[in-house]
């Protein structure tokens, strides 16, 4: 067997790999048997290569077991065509292991991985054949659970185009003040929506990157550009143009957001993502770094974790009762930590010492812990 391994420049410019996988993954215990498309995939990362143990999978719910081996930590993905995301498992550190559970209807995807988690990432094709039932055509509670999150995202997409629209207008009118003071307030949707935001391709990193997750050589957009201005500079002199492509862009999300078909365990691993995005970015006060309003995103990422589970929680209750009041437990805590923060109807700013920081990051781990295991738990027939 041998393992083919490609770094991307972009995602134009090289073909996409054929063959990458069956490679070095026999010792692995979850590596399935030759010719076994059913059982768990194995996957062996490193900083220079992602190596799966067999390139093909039956349609519908399949796990991948992901170790690290690099140095660097690393992020698994799914894409479809168009580098739609059907599933993702992030922050995972060397050494670690962590599965991802998705859902994946027959054709033809690529399986990623990103050290660094930058970057188009190490990718090689990936192909589902045979013709499935989707979980929500065999089970009532999980439709449901997938109507009732669609009907939360869709009210959360309209609230957030309805107040990005409203800071927009702030910073191409010069008003410092009212830009700053909506400038939370915008993100909380799409802090609450994320997960979802992240299927449709580039549109996630040019609403919401941070300066150092820029590709060299493409343009530094969005929220966090004009955060800087606000915040660095007290001025939104120069942002009109950043303000104009930031509505652009959220629209075309909301429009997307309003009509994308979704799966239980979407919703399953959209719920630990939110979670992981509080750990690595809100907790340590590197995502909103200029003014410091990570406390509001913090908040909107833990609502928004919660809403996915709430919507699979008579599911849920039918599998794991158990499960369901750990998780109640949890997310009550987390929110009680966050209160200790509040101001009015938001926060105050977020200039935390590396003790409260740790405090946050173990409620959110109490909380991650049982989160990571509602994808398990849907998968069961």
């Amino acid at each position: 067997m041998i393992t083919i391994t490609v770094r991307r420049a972009t995602a134009v410019a090289v073909p996409l790999l054929a063959g990458l996988l069956l490679a070095g993954c026999a010792d692995d215990k979850t590596a399935a048997a030759p010719g076994d498309t059913t059982g768990p995939v194995a996957v062996k990362a490193t900083d220079s290569e992602c190596a799966l143990s067999r390139g093909e999978v039956k349609s519908g719910t399949s796990t991948f077991s992901v170790s690290n081996g690099g140095s660097k930590v690393t992020e698994f993905y799914v894409y479809a065509e168009g580098d739609r995301v059907m599933g993702e498992v992030e922050n995972i550190g060397p050494g670690l292991k962590r599965d991802l559970i998705v859902e994946l209807p027959t054709g033809k995807y690529q399986a990623v991985c990103k050290p660094g988690m930058i970057g188009d990432g190490i990718r090689g094709d990936l192909n589902v054949t045979g013709a499935a039932a989707a979980q929500i055509d065999e089970d009532t509670a999980l439709k449901q659970a997938t109507e009732s999150y669609q009907r939360y995202v869709n009210s959360q997409a309209i609230a957030l185009e309805q107040k990005t629209t409203e800071f927009v207008q702030a910073v191409k009118g010069g008003d410092v003040a009212k830009a700053k003071e909506l400038f939370p307030v915008s993100r909380t949707y799409w802090e609450r929506i994320e997960p979802v935001a992240e299927s449709f391709g580039d549109l996630d990193p040019k609403i919401d990157a941070r300066v150092n997750d820029v590709e060299p050589g493409t343009e530094w957009t969005g929220y966090h550009r004009i955060e800087q201005a606000l915040w660095e500079k007290n001025t939104t002199t120069g942002m009109e143009k950043y303000a104009d492509q930031l509505l652009v862009d959220v629209k075309t999300v909301v429009a997307k957001a309003k009509v994308v078909k979704l799966n239980p365990l979407q919703l399953a691993n959209g719920a630990k993502e939110l979670l992981d995005e509080v750990a690595t970015g809100k907790v340590t006060g590197e995502e909103d770094r200029y003014s410091h309003t990570d406390l509001w995103d913090f908040q909107a990422n833990v609502e928004g974790s919660q809403a996915a589970v709430q919507a699979l929680r008579p599911a849920l209750q039918q599998r794991d009762a158990a499960l369901v009041t750990t998780l109640d437990t949890n997310f009550k805590a987390v929110f009680a930590a966050l209160d200790k923060y509040r101001v009015g109807d938001g926060f105050k700013p977020y200039t935390a010492t590396e003790a409260e920081k740790k405090q946050l990051g173990a409620v959110v781990d109490a909380l991650a812990e049982p989160v990571s295991k509602v994808a398990g738990v849907i998968a069961k027939k």
